[in-house]
C-alpha cells in the first residue's frame, strides 16, 4: 500500500511517546495514517496528536478518544502498547505488584479497545493490535505478574475475533522478545552476552522491526489474519 491509501485511516497508539510505542507511531505516520498517541505527559513523535490519558482511568480514555475523533476522525486502528513491569520472585511479589501490572497491561488494553471499537463497528472495518511479549508465551522467572498480563492478551484477541470478525475487524497479538532499549542498554556486558546466547538470531531486535510487523497487521494485506500471535523475538520462543 502507498501512504496515500491510508490518509483516511486514524490510528491510536497507547504509550506512544517512547520505546516500541514511539517506533510504532512513527511507522504509522510514515505509512500515511493520521496518528494519535496517549501520553501521561509531554509530547509524542513528530506528526502525531498527543492526548493525555491513563489506561487505568476509563474517564481519561473516554476524553482521549473523543478528542482524537474530533481532531483526526473515527479511529480505524488501535495499538494497545502501554505497559509496566514490577519484576520480583513470586515469594516476594506483593498483591499490589501483581494487581497493578495485570491491571495496567491487560486491563488497560481492555479499557482502550472497548472505547476505540465503537467507530470500527459502525464502519465495519478496523484493526486491533495488542502488544504482548515473549514472556507471556515462554514464561520468565520473576515475571509471574507480567507474563500473566501478556498471556491474557492472547485470549483477549481471540475473543474479540470471535465477536467482531464478521464486521471486518481483526484482532492480533505481536509478541516482542528482547528489544534494544534504554533498559537493555543498562545491562552489563556479561548479562547481555548471556541473554544473546539464548536468542537463535544472536542479537536483540529493534523497535523498528516490531513496528514493521504492526504496520503489516494494520494493512489491507492482513485482512484475513485474526486471532494470531506473531513473535518478533529472533527465534527465542519458537512460537510458544
Amino acid at each position: 500500500m502507498t501512504a496515500a491509501d491510508n490518509t483516511d485511516r486514524v490510528a491510536l497508539v497507547t504509550g506512544g511517546n517512547r520505546g516500541i510505542g514511539r517506533a510504532i507511531a512513527e511507522r504509522l505516520v510514515s505509512d500515511g495514517y493520521r496518528v494519535a498517541v496517549t501520553v501521561r505527559g509531554g509530547a509524542g513523535p513528530d506528526g502525531t496528536l498527543a492526548v493525555v490519558a491513563d489506561v487505568n482511568d476509563g474517564e481519561s480514555l473516554d476524553a482521549a478518544v473523543k478528542q482524537v475523533e474530533a481532531e483526526l476522525g473515527p479511529v480505524t486502528t488501535v495499538v494497545a502498547n502501554a505497559g509496566i513491569t514490577r519484576d520480583t520472585l513470586l515469594m516476594r511479589m506483593s498483591d499490589d505488584d501483581f494487581d497493578s501490572v495485570v491491571g495496567t497491561n491487560l486491563g488497560g488494553a481492555f479499557r482502550t479497545v472497548k472505547r476505540a471499537i465503537k467507530s470500527m463497528i459502525r464502519a465495519r472495518r478496523g484493526r486491533i493490535i495488542l502488544i504482548s511479549s515473549v514472556s507471556g508465551l515462554y514464561g520468565v522467572a520473576g515475571q509471574a505478574n507480567y507474563s500473566s498480563s501478556k498471556a491474557g492478551l492472547v485470549g483477549m484477541a481471540r475473543s474479540i475475533t470471535r465477536e467482531l470478525g464478521g464486521r471486518g475487524i481483526t484482532a492480533n497479538v505481536v509478541a516482542p522478545g528482547f528489544i534494544e532499549s534504554d533498559m537493555t542498554a543498562e545491562l552489563d556486558d556479561a548479562t547481555q552476552d548471556t541473554y544473546k546466547k539464548q536468542i537463535p538470531a544472536g542479537r536483540y531486535g529493534t523497535t523498528a522491526e516490531v513496528a514493521g510487523v504492526v504496520s503489516w497487521l494494520a494493512s489491507d494485506d492482513a485482512a484475513y489474519i485474526s486471532g494470531a500471535v506473531i513473535p518478533v523475538d529472533g527465534g527465542l520462543g519458537m512460537g510458544h
